[in-house]
């Protein structure tokens, strides 16, 4: 099946740490929050396709450049949140059109997102979502990687994630 994942990014980024590069930085290796790097690792283990979903930016792949550090959230109000319309034509440009099944590994705030951006013949699926916080996603996570059992398809579904 033709599957894509997609993970937040997170406040913690390189650029707060003494390792700041001094030019471009590959989206993959901007993240360095715990829930997105084990977020990442889940991604990179049990699918082919995966992108960040920036509040800022919008959809990132892994190799796309990110140059500096940047505080915008989803639902914060800031000015600089990237519009539905925009994540839609990135969906397009990008090619994430393409997927049948998208995996979504956020919290609640995406369920709200990316049903509005994908068709509504992609299947949509929110495994995290009715986590108690980061740290039972972390749990969750955690469990999914070293039992090397990926979350089941059925759980929050884009149905369940929109109630």
């Amino acid at each position: 099946m033709n599957r894509l994942c997609i993970i937040p990014c997170g406040a913690k980024k390189i650029w707060d740490t003494a390792a700041a590069p001094s030019g471009p930085c590959p989206a993959k290796q901007a993240y360095i929050s715990p829930l997105h790097r084990k977020c990442q690792a889940y991604a990179d283990r049990y699918f082919d396709h995966w992108a960040i979903l920036s509040a800022k930016h919008g959809f990132l792949l892994p190799d796309d450049k990110l140059y500096e550090n940047y505080n915008v959230a989803f639902g914060s109000g800031h000015p600089e949140i990237i519009s539905l319309h925009e994540l839609k034509r990135q969906v397009s440009e990008k090619r994430l059109d393409r997927f049948e099944e998208v995996v979504v590994l956020g919290g609640k705030k995406f369920t709200g997102i990316v049903p509005e951006v994908f068709s509504e013949e992609t299947r949509i699926y929110f495994p995290l979502v009715g986590s108690r916080g980061i740290g039972d996603m972390l749990q969750k996570l955690n469990r999914a990687l070293e039992r090397n059992e990926p979350f089941d398809g059925v759980v929050g579904t884009r149905e369940e994630g929109l109630e």
